[in-house]
């Protein structure tokens, strides 16, 4: 691994955006190379088999494309593929997942006990997340619940309206999720409706997400490594496996300035 490398990222969509613009904000010299398998997605409805089969694919990909760092911005791909992809990609690239440093935040947070996990339906019934948090804090109160209709809704582009309020309502209003101390946005797509989840909560329950989390955890691996590129003029690539408008609205958004999006079909032998 080198310096000058580029830090590679994929999701299903456009949520990994959200852990892509955390990392650029905290490692603004670093190039990014962003890979979104718009052509599969969701993944939280996926088999296994197949996240883990995208996941490698994509993996290998990144590594032809020079990266020193493979960030699996999913929660889904993390929970069943992130093993798979470390083996894979072996000494080539060094591999970080979105919930491991979710995980050590909430442990590091040692007055949060009643925490409350929302994601896809592969995230939830992996039960990662809770196995991980009462391994690191046996007496917490850990409930989750799968919100499935969340990924398609921020795909499609609706957001902070009527549509979007009244998904969120129903799925937050279920018994499980009341008076936690805090919630996890268990899908890099959900930093997106953010502020309307602290809302639903009148701004009182610790809504946790991934982004900044594993962006500082790159940068320590990074520094302790001497692999900190110096470079002041990064450059930034997004690809997509099929071409969607919204993805590059969102990716501009981000990354404040027109981006050219790639469509790759990495697949087509």
């Amino acid at each position: 691994m080198k310096a000058e490398q580029s830090i590679g990222i994929f999701d299903s969509g456009v949520g990994g955006l959200t852990v892509a613009n955390a990392v650029k904000s905290v490692l603004p010299n670093e190039s990014i190379v962003y890979f979104g398998d718009t052509a599969h997605l969701p993944y939280g409805d996926k088999s296994a088999e197949n996240i883990r089969f995208y996941s490698e694919q994509i993996a290998e990909f990144l590594l032809e494309q020079n990266c020193k760092i493979i960030l699996i911005a999913c929660n889904t791909a993390s929970a069943l593929a992130y093993k798979t992809v470390k083996e894979r990609v072996g000494e080539r690239a060094h591999v970080f997942n979105v919930i491991d440093p979710v995980v050590r935040l909430i442990k590091d947070a040692n007055h949060l006990r009643k925490i409350a996990i929302i994601g896809t339906k592969g995230t939830i019934q992996s039960n990662t997340y809770p196995q991980k948090i009462r391994e690191e804090i046996p007496e917490a109160n850990v409930v989750s619940l799968a919100t499935p209709l969340l990924v398609p809704m921020i795909e499609e582009g609706f957001i902070y309206d009527d549509i979007s309020n009244a998904i969120i309502r129903s799925y937050l209003s279920q018994i499980d999720l009341s008076e936690p101390d805090a919630l996890i946005l268990a899908c890099t797509h959900y930093p997106l409706i953010k502020n309307q989840i602290r809302k639903f909560y009148n701004f009182d329950v610790e809504v946790v997400d991934s982004g900044n989390a594993v962006a500082n955890e790159i940068k320590a691996f990074l520094q302790e490594n001497h692999l900190l590129n110096p470079n002041t003029q990064p450059r930034h690539r997004f690809l997509v496996s099929d071409y969607t408008p919204m993805f590059k609205k969102i990716a501009e958004m981000f990354f404040e300035h027109r981006i050219e999006l790639e469509t790759r079909d990495i697949w087509k032998k």
